[in-house]
């Protein structure tokens, strides 16, 4: 199974640059969607930026895996 996450852009240089998700900042790659900006919520795996969603659903999403995490936590 994979999973991509919303992740938050904060920077770009020639198809490459950082994401930010709580706090964790991760280097990716941006060959797959060249029109990605700064700003922009990506959906992110495998260190590759494949596709820009919504704002509201990537921090809705981020909520619900910060959620999902916490029961986890719990139940350990």
């Amino acid at each position: 199974m994979c999973l991509a996450i919303p992740a938050r852009v904060i920077e770009i240089n020639e198809g490459e640059g950082l994401v930010e998700l709580a706090g964790v900042v991760r280097e990716v790659s941006f060959m797959l969607l060249p029109d990605a900006r700064v700003g922009d919520y990506v959906l992110l795996h495998a260190g590759y930026a494949l596709q820009k969603v919504d704002e509201a659903e990537a921090e809705e999403t981020i909520r619900l895996l910060a959620e999902i995490a916490e029961v986890g936590r719990s139940h350990a």
